[in-house]
């Protein structure tokens, strides 16, 4: 597990991001209605936008579904960093509740057949 430091560091990091997501999913009910709704369109429209791009780029129906599932993923690692560091004062609960809460799920249930369909059709 430990074998070296990088993996590790991030499966704690991982692991405490999934800490912060799971006791802080409560506060999307006082988020309201458009945080949760965005959570779920954004995904589908920028996804949909990547296996398009990838069918024009003539990736294969594997490569046009990796790149609209790339692009249709929210950012789990680099952006609670970069969020915390930039706007001090923002909620910081907010955008990782949503990302790990609300459209991580959704991709893996919903998002990646979704976009796997679009490539064939596309194909």
């Amino acid at each position: 597990f430990f074998k070296d430091v990088q993996p590790g560091m991030l499966a704690l990091f991982l692991l405490h991001l999934g800490y912060i997501a799971g006791s802080r999913i409560g506060t999307l009910r006082h988020a309201g209605f458009g945080l949760v709704a965005f959570a779920l369109a954004f995904p589908v429209v920028v996804g949909s936008l990547g296996v398009l791009a990838g069918h024009v780029a003539g990736l294969s129906i594997g490569g046009a579904t990796v790149l609209g599932v790339l692009c249709a993923s929210a950012s789990y690692i680099a952006a609670p960093a970069a969020v915390s560091v930039g706007l001090p004062e923002a909620n910081q609960s907010l955008p990782v509740a949503a990302s790990l809460g609300i459209t991580f799920p959704f991709n893996l249930i919903v998002g990646i057949p979704l976009l796997y369909a679009l490539a064939q059709t596309l194909g």
